[in-house]
């Protein structure tokens, strides 16, 4: 008996967990915004915070479980929240701008962010996209948060109490402070940044409670002020309170603008209006399902569908807005370049390291509309600081290598995007092809890079071959716009040769990418297991495959495609050993990549991610369907530690909903994408100009990974890649999926995706 029910139960374990979803009529409920949450400095599992905001808004909300100024904000292994902070932080490296924090308390009057923290519990918790709960246990009061682009909703749920206290803190480096009692109003203004040097920067923000103030004090740094309501100081707040009874819930409004006081009101007014919290929350609900509903998948695991749109919801936030409407519905915007208030639209929050590669080439599929929106923001950027941005939060920021916003401006043109100034976009591509700029702007080593083909090792710039090989790859980006818009053939014809400039680092010797001294002879001694030094967080292992737009041309630099395939294997067999010593200790990314069991893969860093791709160039794309399946299950889940690494602005979960879609941008400023194979029995991509690309997998399974055959508008398809133009015809793409690798499709010539070499 007792044999039975063992057997029985395993069972019902097993039917419990692979149960199939279909189609989802709600998909923001399958969102976790938790996912990625339990990380720290030395170990990230996504390095994000549960995100209360909709799709790009200006502004979000979060709990703060950090101390003020801390990039790490939510650590889900807290205990206490200080506050509810609104925040711009792309990244907890990076951290935050334009923050202000509001705090509900009881008894005695506490506004200091260590006294007024309270005990919480996951238990009493509650997070979802469009809306946030917790029960803040030392105040016996529960907290609701729902927002809009710039503005949101608070509800305060107190106990009995005659000393029932809301804090308002602008924080410290310059802060103001005013309460206006009779109309139950505070305002004010925080200066704090973390990034760049910012002119005439201010967020402005108001908040209006629907209950009257018994208490109205101001305060700055520890000091509660005695005899004024208004403050200006290096650390300003408010404290305002009431009496309640038991269970009553206070009611309040608030908004921002990086541009006025007045602006702010009008953002309150015009996006609450005379909303209650719930019609507000209700909006805000609406709001995602409309724009996740873009994607519609069915056939997957409970475990596969909260994944996939916990990774969705991660994608649709950076770069976000920060253009305004003014009072005659203009778009304006406060610069982050000359600090003047402009005319047009502005985004900022993301680093195109990272984003280039999957994050806007998502979005050019699934949203021009907002990727137009983006295009506009870059030529308000060029015109206003005299360089495109590399890295923006909200202005130039040096954190990162590469010259991407070329990948980011040519890809969108080539893929169809129009309507914008593309020729003033094209100028400030070729500007920062050939000069240095400010924060990382333009090319570091372009005078090296120009003359000699490569960035040298021993001129002391770092990460110089990372430097050569996104520069190469930025080049061909360049010459394709530029023969799109017709330019002279001289112009163009030097961007391509540019292109080929990867091949200068390549080291037969080794068959890797390799710095090279100026004098022409490689850096020695040479370790491909070391980080940094002559690559960005990374080694020659993760580097050796950035040649994204001539996987042949590095085929046939490896000796062909069979060494070119060995070469892949070696990732994932070799152990993860590693070189910490240019950066004197092991930092995250190397741990990430030694504990995931994947050899030298780093999938939690971006340099390698397009590299299980490559296996479709060389005859052998029953690898690449092995290993993101593989990948996918083993790296990604819509838990607390759900990521492998940096989520990094929507980038490694761009990776996840193209691989879980089938296909892969590897070489994003072309117009094809690498075919992997699809996650789900169904996917429907419902494109913005009406057309619909349907992705049947009715086979698909845990066991199914492999693509058997497959048909596009019903005709048999062998190749190794999809076409975007086509795509965004409408497409019907039948995958007939099965447990064994059908190892006679696509391994032909034609099969291969696009490499500039086989033009």
């Amino acid at each position: 008996m007792k044999k039975f029910l063992i057997i029985f139960f395993a069972g019902f374990h097993l039917s419990v967990f692979a149960q199939q979803v279909n189609q989802i009529s709600d998909p923001v409920e399958w969102i976790n915004p938790l996912m990625g949450t339990d990380s720290k400095p030395s170990l990230s599992n996504g390095n994000t915070y549960p995100a209360i905001a909709v799709p790009w808004g200006m502004n979000f909300w979060t709990p703060q479980t950090g101390p003020m100024g801390s990039g790490w904000q939510y650590q889900y292994a807290a205990d206490k929240i200080r506050d509810f902070k609104q925040t711009h932080q792309p990244s907890p490296w990076m951290n935050d701008y334009g923050q202000f924090a509001i705090m509900p308390v009881t008894g005695h009057l506490k506004f200091t962010q260590d006294e007024r923290a309270s005990w919480f519990s996951h238990k009493a918790e509650i997070s979802k996209p469009y809306y946030y709960s917790v029960y803040l246990a030392d105040h016996d009061v529960t907290t609701e948060i729902t927002p809009t682009e710039r503005a949101a909703q608070f509800r305060f749920t107190f106990p009995k109490n005659d000393s029932s206290f809301v804090v308002i803190d602008a924080l410290d480096k310059g802060s103001y402070i005013k309460i206006i009692p009779k109309e139950n109003k505070v305002i004010g203004y925080t200066k704090r940044y973390a990034s760049g040097k910012l002119q005439n920067f201010k967020n402005y923000f108001v908040l209006i409670f629907d209950k009257p103030f018994t208490v109205a004090k101001a305060w700055h740094g520890k000091t509660l002020a005695q005899d004024s309501l208004e403050i200006t100081a290096d650390h300003a707040g408010a404290v305002i309170g009431f009496k309640t009874q038991k269970g009553e819930k206070v009611g309040l409004k608030v908004a921002s603008s990086f541009i006025s006081f007045d602006q702010a009101e009008l953002n309150l007014k015009r996006e609450l209006a005379d909303d209650s919290f719930d019609q507000t929350k209700a909006k805000a609900k609406a709001v995602w399902n409309k724009t996740l509903n873009h994607i519609q998948v069915e056939g997957g695991t409970v475990d596969q569908m909260r994944t996939f749109y916990s990774c969705f919801y991660r994608a649709l936030f950076f770069p976000n807005k920060l253009y305004e409407l003014d009072a005659n519905n203009k778009i304006v915007h406060w610069s982050p370049y000359n600090g003047k208030i402009m005319p047009g639209y502005m985004f900022a929050g993301t680093g195109f390291w990272d984003t280039f590669r999957a994050l806007y080439p998502f979005l050019n599929l699934v949203y021009p509309s907002i990727s137009k929106e983006m295009q506009q923001g870059l030529i308000s950027d060029y015109k206003e600081g005299g360089w495109l941005p590399e890295w923006s939060s909200p202005g130039y920021s040096n954190v990162m290598v590469g010259n991407n916003s070329a990948s980011v401006v040519a890809e969108a043109y080539l893929k169809g995007l129009r309507g914008y100034d593309i020729n003033t976009l094209y100028e400030a591509l070729l500007h920062g092809a050939n000069g240095e700029g400010p924060e990382g702007t333009g090319r570091t080593g372009v005078k090296y890079y120009n003359a000699l083909g490569y960035v040298p090792y021993d001129v002391k710039i770092n990460e110089n071959a990372a430097r050569t090989l996104e520069y190469a790859y930025d080049d061909f980006a360049i010459s394709q716009l530029g023969k799109a818009l017709g330019r002279p053939k001289a112009e163009t014809d030097l961007y391509a040769k540019r292109s080929m400039n990867y091949k200068n680092l390549f080291d037969k010797e080794t068959n890797m990418m390799r710095g090279k001294n100026q004098d022409g002879k490689f850096q020695s001694p040479f370790n491909p297991f070391k980080w940094g030094d002559a690559f960005t967080e990374g080694n020659s292992w993760h580097y050796t495959w950035s040649v994204f737009h001539d996987i042949n041309g590095l085929m046939n630099l490896m000796g062909g495609k069979k060494r070119f395939a060995a070469k892949l294997d070696s990732v994932f067999t070799l152990p993860p050993i590693f070189d910490d010593s240019y950066y004197g200790g092991v930092i995250h990314e190397i741990r990430e990549m030694q504990i995931a069991d994947m050899g030298q893969y780093a999938h939690g860093n971006q340099p390698i991610q397009h590299m299980i791709y490559l296996y479709d160039y060389a005859d052998q794309p029953w690898k690449t369907q092995y290993w993101v399946r593989e990948t996918m299950n083993k790296l990604y889940k819509a838990t607390p530690d759900g990521y492998c690494g940096d989520e990094d602005n929507g980038q490694t979960s761009a990776w996840y909903l193209f691989s879980a879609m089938g296909f892969y941008p590897v070489t994003p400023a072309s117009d094809q994408y690498a075919l992997g194979a699809p996650l789900f029995k169904k996917i429907t991509l419902n494109l913005e100009n009406g057309k619909k690309v349907l992705i049947n997998a009715a086979s698909n399974s845990a066991e199914n990974k492999y693509i058997n055959t497959m048909t596009v508008n019903g005709k048999p398809y062998d190749k190794n890649w999809l076409s975007h133009s086509a795509l965004m015809q409408g497409e019907t793409i039948n995958f007939n999926m099965s447990a064994q690798p059908n190892k006679n499709r696509g391994i032909k010539q034609e099969d291969e995706p696009f490499s500039v070499s086989l033009k």
